[in-house]
């Protein structure tokens, strides 16, 4: 992206940019992606119920009849997913809202249109990543999603973690990322590390919700913190370190 764009970008985020002219600024260039491969053969989680070993579509389907839980009676459709299915970023946030279960599609209202201009300005496009929520089905009134409720998803989830096998996971807001990680712990106590996700120990950083910065806009510039980081910790993966304790 050139840096005319870049900065394009980031002042749609509220980010104020000041620019200077050095030999390291080719080390600030977006991570190359890695071009798409051949589906790898997959194991399931432990613990996973009738969805594991399901490639893509089987899943899909399964997903869109779902009744495991109340929330099947008020939604509109399901929101499964949408993205690279080999991508090398995952994000994962907390729900669908209205206009996403209208459109079955996750993060396509506002806050979804904030997510795409952040993944722009550090050189991705929406569909080089993939992107997927906590849950399939609207809460109604966009209510916070109930444990009982995280837990019948949770196999859905983890299984299209498995099949993307991406190198890093983002968990985006404070619920996605208490779920994921199954703590209480604030968000602000989590930004800025690398933590394990679940036994396969995927790498995940967590950043704000996009609804949370339309809502506080002064706090966009710590959601640019959390996508550089990401993108720092992504750097360190693709050369090989090691990036958790």
């Amino acid at each position: 992206m050139s840096d005319a764009r870049q900065l394009a970008y980031l002042a749609a985020l509220g980010v104020d940019v000041y620019v200077r002219r050095t030999a390291a600024d080719a080390a600030l260039s977006p991570p190359a992606l890695a071009p798409t491969a051949e589906a790898p053969e997959v194991s399931p989680m432990p613990g996973a119920g009738i969805e594991a070993g399901l490639e893509w579509e089987p899943l899909r389907a399964l997903v869109s009849g779902c009744t495991r839980c109340s929330l099947h009676q008020t939604r509109t459709q399901t929101v499964f997913g949408v993205g690279n299915p080999h991508a090398r970023w995952m994000f994962i946030g907390e729900a669908p809202g209205a206009d996403e279960d209208r459109q079955g599609e996750p993060f396509v209202g506002r806050a979804g249109q904030l997510l795409t201009s952040m993944l722009q300005a550090v050189g991705f496009k929406r569909e080089d990543v993939y992107i997927a929520n906590v849950l399939k089905c609207r809460p109604p009134g966009n209510r916070d999603p109930k444990p009982e409720e995280a837990l019948q998803c949770r196999g859905y989830l983890e299984r299209q973690i498995e099949l993307v096998s991406p190198a890093l996971v983002v968990a985006v807001g404070r619920i996605a990322a208490q779920n994921l990680l199954a703590t209480d712990t604030a968000l602000a106590r989590l930004r800025g590390k690398v933590h394990a996700l679940g036994a396969r120990r995927w790498p995940l950083v967590v950043m704000y919700h996009p609804a949370y910065l339309l809502r506080s806009p002064g706090e966009k510039r710590k959601a640019w913190q959390d996508l550089l980081f990401a993108r720092q910790t992504f750097r360190r993966l693709e050369a090989g370190e090691q990036v958790l304790p």
